[in-house]
């Protein structure tokens, strides 16, 4: 489908829908949400809103519209990952996705960078230590000043997710649940990634349990990415799986790989005239120089 997360299936194809995902594994009788109550449902319904709202574009806009952390981080990340040829372009195609979609919900103001905004909060802090309104104040955009609150926003979400976590394990107990799967994918990278522009960052580290949150939940079913590596045994059956799955893939890749080496091949043949077409005058066919030939032997 192009886009992420993808769950294919027989009954209903390909799914790139979260909601269509977990939908369809509840019908297939997988439900982390079992066991909750109805008010541990409506609460579930109420923090992944308020993920969505308040915290998503802000991570949005540090990975992906902030400059500096685009450049130096998010597009080598995914260049790294994404197989030959499509790294050359499907990152670029993706930061064009996310810029469109922040522009649909802050406007223009989603182009200011992060040194830029970080400047102009300066300034809005000093207005209001001055008892002056931050739009009086030179160097005070209303681009940043519309960014500001969003900023903000995201870390009072923070916030109340860490409050509403306190000493528990998981959000709801001893067990993990689809809002622990749901908050866990936004706060890990996050937490993880090494941004050169980070002051959500920073505050999502100085809330000591959601990162001990996140390691718990990185060491429990993620262990080769929390700093142990997985056993011998269970690797050697799941690399054996995986590369049985992922063989049309490595085969789709494989031919990819040929097409674009012989284009590439082709291209520089005609460029450095190794290979070159003539086109004879219109009306003149090829075979007739040779019965001419043909005609001057036999009249001989």
């Amino acid at each position: 489908s192009g886009r992420l997360p993808a769950l294919k299936t027989k009954e209903e194809g390909v799914l790139s829908q979260m909601h269509q995902i977990i939908t369809h594994l509840r019908k297939q009788k997988y439900n982390a949400d079992y066991d909750l109550s109805a008010r541990q449902g409506a609460d579930t319904l109420a923090f992944v809103s308020l993920l969505e709202e308040k915290l998503l574009p802000v991570l949005i806009h540090m990975f992906w519209v902030d400059a500096k952390n685009y450049v130096e981080h998010t597009r080598k990340w995914y260049a790294e990952a994404i197989p030959f040829p499509l790294n050359f372009f499907l990152p670029s195609r993706m930061h064009k996705q996310h810029l469109e979609r922040l522009q649909l919900i802050w406007g223009d103001s989603c182009l200011e960078d992060e040194e830029e905004l970080e400047k102009e909060t300066q300034n809005a802090l000093w207005s209001l230590a001055v008892m002056q309104k931050p739009e009086s104040v030179p160097g005070t955009g209303r681009s940043a000043m519309a960014l500001l609150p969003m900023y903000r926003e995201a870390r009072e979400c923070l916030t109340l997710l860490s409050q509403r976590l306190g000493d528990q394990k998981f959000f709801f107990g001893d067990s993990p649940a689809s809002l622990d799967a749901f908050v866990f994918s936004h706060l890990a990278p996050l937490l993880k990634a090494k941004l050169p522009n980070g002051k959500l960052q920073q505050h999502l580290k100085s809330l000591q349990n959601l990162c001990d949150y996140c390691s718990s939940i990185l060491s429990l079913y993620f262990p080769w990415d929390g700093g142990d590596a997985p056993s011998s045994t269970p690797k050697t059956s799941a690399s054996e799986g995986t590369e049985s799955e992922e063989e049309p893939y490595k085969r789709r890749n494989q031919i990819l790989s040929v097409l674009v080496g012989l284009v590439a091949m082709i291209g520089y043949a005609f460029l450095s005239g190794i290979i070159s077409i003539q086109r004879g005058p219109p009306g003149a066919a090829g075979p007739q120089p040779i019965a001419m030939e043909e005609e001057e032997e036999e009249e001989e």
